[in-house]
């Protein structure tokens, strides 16, 4: 269900951006429209402005419906628990033996040869 209502919403979205930047600019920000403009189309003036308009927001309605429909059911599907809470759990549960994991002192000294000699190596 949750992926069949993405589709739609991102069909809906290339659609939404598609009808918005087909419509006319009426101050010219992009320097395309805002003229006065002949009747050269099939669908000129007010008709193809109010018939975008209506498509437009058409699309936008559905569009947050689609958006408040993921939400919801993305919702439904999320645990009710924090993700630290269970990162808390899980590490409180498996106690680790830190000595098993470290070799023994013994073996991290360098050899002595006798009680007084130095810990530095010899130059023979």
């Amino acid at each position: 269900m949750e992926n069949i209502v993405l589709t739609i919403h991102l069909i809906l979205a290339l659609a939404l951006v598609g009808i918005v930047l087909l419509q006319r600019s009426e101050g010219g920000g992009l320097g395309l429209g805002g003229g006065g403009g002949g009747g050269d189309g099939i669908m000129s003036g007010r008709g193809a402005a109010t018939a975008l308009t209506k498509i437009t927001w058409v699309l936008a309605i559905a569009f947050i419906i689609t958006s408040m429909s993921l939400t919801i059911i993305a919702s439904r599907n999320a645990n009710s628990s924090s993700i630290f809470d269970r990162l808390g759990n899980e590490s409180q549960s498996e106690e680790i033996d830190t000595d098993a994991l470290l070799p023994p002192t013994d073996e991290l000294l360098p050899p002595v040869k006798g009680e007084g000699a130095p810990l530095v190596p010899s130059a023979d």
